[in-house]
């Protein structure tokens, strides 16, 4: 039996997404020491979760074998209250990815399509290509979203169009100005997707919100996986109108947030202090990456993310041989970078540790 003769069209072609190496895949390969080993591939956080979110998860588990709230009221209402909208306003995934797939089940049939810049998060394509639509990819010069071609790029078919703001991979935003721009042109029958999740790594945060209260037809996305370290218990938010969000509420298995997950991101949410320490690590390392590839000679995009982009010649070649010396970063080729890497920002002993061996490699 060939199985494509019954499974959709669409997933025959449809590269699955890549994550960043696991450092146990990468001991196994080369035959390193896990301790050995720093991964600075998947913008995570180098501190970890909050501790307050460490110890809220431990009294979560001693309730593990009861099912969570499937609406997420606590962690619905602490975003709520933090952020000025109702809690009808506001829907939870297993992770902001989760949502992006709910808003395709929402609003995607096959001969639709999305918008997105060419540098931007490859989930998004391969979301619409799950549900049968196409993507239109919209140059973005020196790597930052083109308002006005993704404007013109908006066809009757159109129904998505995603702004990663900072994006990923590149770290650049646009401005809010030229968004309040570009929200008064949108056609009504586009939903603007804002990816926000870096937002908190910004200086000054842009004030997205307000889309949300003027009943914009927006979906804003934000996570806890990076700056509250809740990366492995995948856990995420989207805010928009009410009337919106739903409908996304329709498309969500139910149960999709985990209790501990939610217990995790209650406390992280109000632990303020560890999300400035993570930022003021932050701050400091990405100068630190971006003072040492000035010095090398290499061109790198400037970030307001937890990440910086650098063009090293080879990509591929440069990210294997890190991986030989038990430093993992990001090959760009999957983005049409392929003579760059994404490095993500870890301690200051792990971003020496990594500058180092770049240097090593490429002879600096």
């Amino acid at each position: 039996m060939n199985v494509w003769n019954h499974a959709n069209p669409q997933l025959k072609d449809l590269v699955s997404y890549k994550p960043g190496k696991p450092i146990e895949e990468l001991a196994r390969e080369r035959g390193l020491k896990p301790e050995d080993i720093i991964k600075m591939a998947s913008n995570e956080n180098p501190l970890g979760p909050s501790p307050k979110a460490m110890e809220a998860m431990v009294q979560a588990m001693t309730q593990a074998h009861i099912y969570p709230d499937g609406f997420g009221f606590k962690l619905r209402d602490a975003l709520a209250k933090k952020f000025g909208v109702g809690i009808g306003q506001i829907v939870l995934g297993n992770g902001s990815n989760e949502i992006i797939e709910f808003i395709g089940h929402a609003f995607l049939k096959p001969g639709d399509n999305i918008i997105t810049a060419e540098h931007a998060f490859v989930v998004y394509k391969l979301m619409a290509t799950l549900f049968g639509a196409q993507t239109i990819e919209v140059p973005d010069p020196g790597f930052v979203h083109d308002l006005d071609a993704m404007l013109a790029a908006i066809t009757p078919q159109t129904k998505e169009l995603f702004i990663a703001n900072p994006n990923n991979p590149t770290g650049t935003m646009v401005t809010m100005e030229a968004l309040e721009r570009f929200m008064d042109k949108v056609p009504d029958h586009v939903v603007v997707v804002i990816d926000e999740a870096y937002y908190e790594f910004v200086n000054e945060p842009q004030d997205t919100m307000k889309f949300v209260r003027e009943g914009r037809n927006v979906i804003l996305l934000r996570t806890f996986s990076k700056i509250q370290g809740l990366a492995g218990l995948r856990i995420g938010y989207g805010v928009g109108p009410e009337e919106l969000i739903a409908v996304l509420h329709k498309t969500r298995q139910p149960f999709n947030a985990n209790a501990i997950a939610q217990a995790g991101a209650v406390a992280g949410l109000l632990d303020d202090e560890h999300q400035n320490r993570t930022k003021q690590i932050t701050d400091e390392g990405r100068t630190y990456f971006e003072q040492e590839f000035a010095a090398m000679g290499l061109p790198f995009v400037k970030s307001h993310a937890n990440f910086v982009l650098v063009q090293v010649g080879d990509g591929d070649a440069v990210f294997q041989k890190m991986l030989d010396k038990g430093v993992i970063v990001r090959a760009m080729a999957e983005y049409k970078l392929p003579d760059w890497v994404r490095i993500s920002v870890g301690t200051m002993e792990q971003n020496k540790r990594c500058i180092a061996t770049l240097r090593g490699i490429l002879g600096k």
